[in-house]
């Protein structure tokens, strides 16, 4: 949940945590620049407070700002239903666009905490189509995991996949945008099917006067079979632009489908040995995650095999990751707090951030790769059953069966089986790290 600090007046920035006294969920800005693949919070959060103090008998005054407040508040020290009260209080009191928008992802947040899917949804719902809400907030937010596991949240994610005008149409432009990187032609490709189309419609409604004038017959008549040989050409060839063109729209919701699945995992939560809590997209480029699902008796003995060839499977940068299934529980929720996790490590900010920060995130990575073992823990485990289950139905694999998914170093799917995967065999498939191969995963 954002911690929001409204103020009619003066708004400025602050990135250091003295301005914040309380966090009860983690940083949400309000900003046209959170992009759905942003990585947030890093080392230093943004917030909006107040540049100016207000005497006591303003804050007496009753607006959508202060019920705002007053719920983060409450809800810092675990009076969840109260500041639920206060940021519906927010919502009757005229507030701007930016309070209601707050209001609602806070309330919405509350619902989550409170096990209430359904009406987190409609919060949200109403947050992305009415107030300009980012959909990547609702999908990185960590405050969110419990709602993320719940299948209204797979009802929302794919409004949003969809777009329109209600909600998500950001959302579905970025990934188009990633679709058209994947996929340079395919643009190219429509241009042609819907040219040489128009073309061949053009050709036909010429050709089928002179069909008409053929079967009649005549001096004049044009040769029959010639004239209806063009024609059924025309006519066919409209057929198979037409089809390619379908066959094209289709391949391209697929992938948009499997790009939203991709995001969804790199936010996926893991525990490294040594207690630390990243998501998996900080693990881009330093390891290959091979995901072990299936029942603990299956996972447990893949898990033994997987010691025989330990040396080798390092070399290559395996991380295994269990995933028992039936183990998905709420995640425990502090007092104090949206359900926070454990601090994870800074992430690699973009090449167009300053060099500074990109010499710290190198030195954060390397510490990185120093704490990654052999295995890792799934924190969340509804979230990871959820995204499982939704990629075996994308293979047509039933879910539930036991499966094994290996990623790639840039943290796509790089190959899935049923079953447990045979060690000899992945350790012949995968190249070592230092290998010119790796380098191309990157």
């Amino acid at each position: 949940m954002a911690a929001f600090a409204l103020n009619q007046q003066l708004l400025c920035f602050s990135n250091s945590h003295s301005r914040t006294t309380t966090k009860p969920c983690s940083a949400w800005l309000l900003s046209s620049k959170t992009s759905v693949f942003s990585i947030p919070r890093k080392k230093g959060r943004f917030s909006l407070t107040s540049c100016n103090s207000q005497s006591s008998s303003e804050a007496n005054t009753q607006t959508a700002e202060s019920c705002v407040n007053l719920g983060l508040s409450l809800f810092s020290k675990g009076r969840v239903k109260d500041a639920l009260v206060q940021f519906e209080t927010a919502l009757d009191l005229d507030p701007t666009p930016r309070e209601a928008q707050a209001a609602l992802y806070n309330k919405a947040c509350c619902h989550a905490y409170l096990r209430e899917g359904k009406k987190a949804a409609d919060c949200l719902r109403t947050a992305l189509g009415e107030y300009n809400l980012k959909f990547g907030t609702v999908l990185n937010d960590p405050d969110l995991a419990s709602f993320r596991a719940l299948p209204e949240f797979k009802e929302l994610q794919e409004e949003a996949r969809l777009g329109g005008e209600d909600i998500g149409y950001g959302f579905r432009r970025d990934l188009k945008l990633i679709s058209e990187v994947q996929a340079p032609f395919r643009g190219v490709r429509r241009f042609f099917y819907v040219a040489f189309s128009a073309a061949a419609g053009i050709s036909l409604l010429f050709t089928i006067p002179r069909l008409f004038r053929a079967i009649k017959g005549g001096g004049d008549a044009p040769d029959l079979w010639e004239t209806a040989g063009n024609a059924a050409t025309n006519i066919g060839g409209i057929i198979v632009l037409v089809a390619l063109f379908l066959w094209d729209n289709k391949k391209e919701e697929e992938q948009l489908a499997q790009i939203t699945r991709d995001e969804t995992l790199s936010r996926l939560p893991l525990c490294l040995s040594t207690n630390r809590v990243v998501e998996l997209v900080q693990l881009r480029d330093t390891v290959r995650p091979v995901i072990l699902a299936g029942k603990k008796e299956t996972v447990s003995v893949a898990m033994q095999k997987a010691e025989r060839f330990r040396t080798e499977l390092l070399r290559r940068g395996v991380l295994l990751v269990p995933v028992i299934w039936g183990e998905s529980r709420a995640p425990d929720v502090e007092k104090k707090g949206f359900g926070a996790r454990q601090k994870a490590a800074a992430s690699v900010p973009s090449i167009g951030e300053d060099f500074e920060k990109r010499t710290q995130s190198v030195i954060a990575k390397s510490k990185l790769k120093a704490e990654i073992r052999f295995r890792a823990e799934v924190v969340s485990p509804a979230e990871w059953e959820r995204w499982i289950r939704d990629q075996q139905k994308s293979e047509g694999v039933t879910p539930g069966e036991d499966v094994y998914i290996i990623l790639r170093l840039d943290g796509r799917v790089r190959r899935s089986g049923k079953g447990m995967p045979d060690w000899p065999q992945i350790v012949n498939e995968l190249p070592p790290m230092e290998a010119f191969l790796s380098k191309l995963e990157r």
